[in-house]
């Protein structure tokens, strides 16, 4: 375990999703703040990691937006309460303390010991598909990486990309298109000479391949070379069936992600079908002071709609309140009146 003590918390939001930052502010309204963790290097969930471009026709006030338009509207909004993002790492371990209170942990070894819980994780956490290649484990971090913004400079470096879908082969045309800090070689890896892309990104590929400024082999990784301890070549497995061996400095992997709910099932909640069963007058779980909220949670009538996970957000928050904050009273109070919420959202009453 690692040492020191935890850092003390109002309440942790588990999943940085729409849903996730919308339920950090509607606890910053009842004074509360939290800290968040996400398994992505990056706020927005779903919707940012697998539709970032494409239209949401549902969000009340929102005749249309994108999913990275919602998740930066929404980081916005909360941005007044502060919010502690822990992102790129999981919850590992939860358990209750002897005065009440949760301790948990991640992935990056950050604990926090917190009045409320809140698991807004969606269908769960969103976990890269790793290569099932052994001698390449090693590399994880340091020269395999599964989001590109974690890499590093890539000047100079011979980078191969492994995916078939618009992100992956988004990220070697950017670095093949580059005009300055551009890679040694840009290589994009798939079993096979078809993908899940639409058309034309894999047409605008194809073309930067005819003109030499990258190159596509349909294989599969199949070892690593090295020199000094330091990942120099990869072995391929081609779909001819032959072997290739090609140069890399950098590998990065980007096959999709999946979505797992990982240690969550023994934390001992209440489940069902793999969800979490929650009452709708609070959307508490069976633990007391854990919330569910979003497409993790269930209950009759439900409909996994962004909407409905917004209303969610709101009751729990209220339920929230007279745990983290006992003595003071819970009251109905409205943004466009209340002197004390736009004290908390840092606005002028006059406005």
């Amino acid at each position: 375990m690692p040492a020191g003590d935890p850092v003390v918390a109002d309440a942790v939001v588990i999943g940085a999703g729409p849903v996730g930052l919308f339920q950090v502010f509607e606890l910053g309204l009842q004074d509360i703040r939290a800290h968040v963790i996400d398994a992505l290097p990056h706020v927005g969930g779903q919707p940012v990691q697998l539709y970032p471009d494409k239209p949401i026709y549902d969000v009340p006030g929102l005749p249309v937006c994108t999913g990275q338009e919602l998740a930066d509207a929404l980081a916005r909004q909360c941005a007044p309460f502060s919010p502690t993002f822990h992102l790129g790492q999981t919850v590992t371990g939860l358990s209750r303390m002897p005065d009440g209170r949760f301790l948990l942990e991640t992935s990056a070894q950050v604990r926090l010991l917190a009045t409320t819980v809140f698991i807004a994780a969606g269908v769960g956490a969103f976990e890269p598909r790793r290569l099932k290649v052994e001698s390449l484990d090693s590399f994880e971090g340091t020269q395999l990486f599964h989001h590109a913004s974690q890499a590093g400079p890539l000047a100079g470096r011979d980078v191969i990309v492994v995916g078939d879908d618009d992100h992956a082969i988004g990220v070697a045309l950017e670095l093949a298109e580059r005009q300055e800090e551009r890679p040694h070689s840009v290589t994009l890896m798939h079993r096979r000479d078809s993908f899940r892309a639409d058309a034309h990104v894999v047409s605008r590929m194809r073309d930067c391949c005819q003109q030499g400024r990258m190159r596509f082999v349909a294989g599969q990784l199949t070892g690593a070379g090295t020199k000094g301890g330091i990942l120099n070549t990869v072995q391929v497995g081609l779909s001819d069936g032959t072997q290739s061996i090609l140069p890399a400095d950098i590998l990065l992997v980007l096959q999709g992600l999946s979505p797992r709910l990982g240690p969550l099932t023994g934390w001992g909640l209440a489940m069902e079908h793999k969800l979490l069963v929650v009452d709708t007058a609070a959307f508490a779980t069976s633990e007391p002071g854990i919330f569910a909220v979003g497409d993790i949670n269930t209950y009759p009538g439900k409909r996994k709609l962004l909407v409905c996970g917004f209303h969610e957000c709101t009751l729990a928050a209220f339920a929230a309140a007279s745990l983290v904050h006992p003595e003071r009273p819970v009251t109905l109070e409205y943004t466009t009146s209340s002197s004390r919420l736009h004290a908390l959202l840092g606005v002028s009453s006059g406005r």
